[in-house]
């Protein structure tokens, strides 16, 4: 099916209305999850992070997993799905040793197609997903696709300010494109200063997910892969669902790589206790793990209680 290109100024365009008797009526696919619970089959949404934090190690763990029918962190796909992983930035031999070793470690293979668009294996430029020609040059590897992961917004949708919105309608209007086909998109980002995604929120306007991943204020480099994962919008889901944990990749005995999880309560309260029994301030516990100090005090009190303090 070929997508939908720009109106001309002077075309008619035809819009559709159904009264409501119409819509209450009209029977419409279910729509179920990608990923448990919140990547949803039509589904637009986005995961960003700073430089170096883990953001391609988690869209690939997301794309093995929901081409296998598998687990990633706390999320479970339950039924193998097509992905096309476009990759703007990653060395070709880089993105081959994380996805054999995803693939090696998982509990299962993947059994739906899982494509793959990097820099390395084009004769030309990555293509400009802020055009049409872009877009159309990513028509052809749709077939069977049911998630598009975009990793990153940076060297995938190039042209204009990333501050200003109307330089993203191109990109959202394709996403919206893809959607109504029954095709979800998964973005993947920069953060910026601020810690939100950088450059423009109408990004987020049509988004029904967005996953920030940070480093703890005590994080060392020497941990790897480490990071918080918190939730900033998700649209449909909430509680536990949407809980904040840490997720810290590590080796096992026969050579495969896993991932350990921990709520961020649990996770801080730990850390608040270790360095209390070091001796460090509550006002410098405060400032070295990035939060409040009453959020230190309650994990002081916490700790007391469950004996985690000398």
């Amino acid at each position: 099916m070929k997508p939908i290109g720009k109106d001309k100024e002077n075309d008619l365009i035809k819009v559709k209305a159904v009264s409501i008797e119409e819509l209450l009526s009209k029977e419409f696919p279910p729509r179920e999850n990608i990923l448990n619970p919140w990547l949803p089959t039509q589904g637009l949404t986005m995961i960003h992070g700073g430089r170096g934090v883990g953001k391609t190690h988690v869209g690939a763990g997301i794309a093995v997993a929901v081409t296998s029918g598998d687990r990633f962190l706390r999320w479970e796909s339950k039924k193998a799905r097509g992905v096309l992983y476009i990759d703007g930035e990653m060395p070709a031999v880089v993105l081959q040793e994380r996805l054999s070793s995803i693939i090696n470690s998982a509990d299962k293979e993947p059994t739906a197609p899982l494509m793959i668009i990097n820099p390395d294996l084009q004769n030309h430029a990555m293509p400009n997903l802020a055009t049409l020609r872009g877009q159309e040059a990513i028509e052809p590897h749709l077939d069977g696709i049911n998630l598009v992961i975009v990793d990153n917004i940076s060297t995938l949708c190039r042209g204009g300010k990333e501050s200003d919105g109307d330089d993203w309608q191109p990109i959202q209007e394709w996403a919206l494109r893809l959607r109504i086909r029954g095709i979800s998109i998964l973005f993947i980002h920069h953060s910026g200063k601020s810690g939100s995604q950088r450059g423009t929120s109408r990004r987020e306007d049509v988004l029904d997910t967005v996953i920030k991943l940070k480093h703890s204020g005590d994080y060392n480099p020497d941990e790897g892969a480490k990071f918080e994962v918190h939730f900033e919008k998700s649209r449909g889901i909430y509680g536990d669902d949407v809980k904040a944990f840490e997720a810290k990749l590590v080796s096992t005995p026969d050579g495969k790589q896993i991932w350990t999880m921990k709520d961020m309560e649990e996770s801080l309260t730990q850390k608040v206790a270790d360095l209390l029994n070091e001796g460090v301030e509550q006002k410098d516990i405060a400032e070295l793990l990035g939060v409040y100090k009453g959020t230190v005090s309650k994990c002081k009190t916490k700790a007391k209680r469950e004996g985690l303090l000398n």
